[in-house]
């Protein structure tokens, strides 16, 4: 069995990245990454420890029937979407369980004085977005935006940024950034 190969498998078809799952673990992004590609064969406690992360016990791990992969899910019911919900802004996931997932695509809903937080988020990569229902405010930078209904935007993500809905009625946004972070 290639240890490596399997664990790449299980953590892209359980939407993590090498980083997000080497700090579940407690182990640097090296350590994933050599695992992945055969670099070094891990103790068992030291697969163990990375599996912890996932979670997953060892039983499992060698035990997994990976033929699921070849059955990629197409379409997502809408019972069927991951909530990442944070605070009173509505997140909804789509395609959480494609095993190369490279980018996260939401459907977000803003209820009025909603926002992303009082601090600029910064990440690495792009996105883009369309505005569906209400109205939604966006920060690029020093620049302030008001969107409605199917305005879009499409920036670099590493510009501070934020969304906010100083407005009576819910904002409802469907978008996209890259790379897949959640």
């Amino acid at each position: 069995m290639d240890v490596g190969v399997r664990l790449q498998s299980i953590r892209k078809l359980k939407g993590l990245s090498q980083r997000e799952l080497a700090k579940r673990a407690g182990v640097t992004n090296s350590t994933i990454s050599m695992i992945e590609k055969n670099s070094v064969s891990p103790s068992i406690s030291s697969l163990k420890k990375v599996l912890g992360g996932i979670p997953m016990s060892l039983v499992e791990f060698f035990s997994l029937d990976m033929e699921q992969d070849n059955q990629t899910q197409v379409v997502y019911r809408a019972d069927e979407l991951t909530d990442l919900s944070s605070g009173a802004v509505t997140m909804k996931l789509i395609g959480k369980a494609h095993p190369s997932r490279a980018i996260t695509f939401l459907d977000e809903t803003y209820p009025p004085a909603a926002d992303t937080g009082d601090e600029m988020l910064t990440h690495d990569g792009e996105e883009a977005g369309m505005l569906v229902e209400g109205r939604l405010e966006l920060t690029v930078g020093a620049d302030v935006f008001v969107l409605e209904p199917g305005d879009s935007y499409y920036f670099e993500s590493s510009k501070p940024h934020r969304f906010r809905n100083p407005f009576d009625q819910p904002a409802r946004l469907i978008s996209a950034t890259t790379p897949a972070n959640f």
